[in-house]
């Protein structure tokens, strides 16, 4: 699968935040979702304009941000 067919980056919504194609719904709200501990069931369910292959795809970019290194631990600065 290609995330880029389903996850969009637009100046225009969101201010420019991934989303999923089609909708309002950023990448980083859905991971979000997940980390409060919704299943993917419940997030389709709840948001109808999503498939499973958008979440399929959002795993693919998060993995593919870790694999640039787009993202990493952060530390503290005091």
């Amino acid at each position: 699968m290609n995330w880029q067919q389903h996850i969009i980056e637009d100046e225009n919504i969101l201010v420019g935040k991934p989303t999923i194609k089609g909708t309002r719904l950023s990448v980083e709200f859905l991971v979000g979702l997940l980390a409060q501990g919704w299943s993917e069931a419940q997030i389709l369910e709840n948001y109808p304009r999503l498939q499973k292959e958008h979440l399929q795809a959002m795993f693919l970019y998060v993995q593919d941000c870790f694999r640039d290194g787009l993202m990493y631990k952060r530390t503290n600065v005091d």
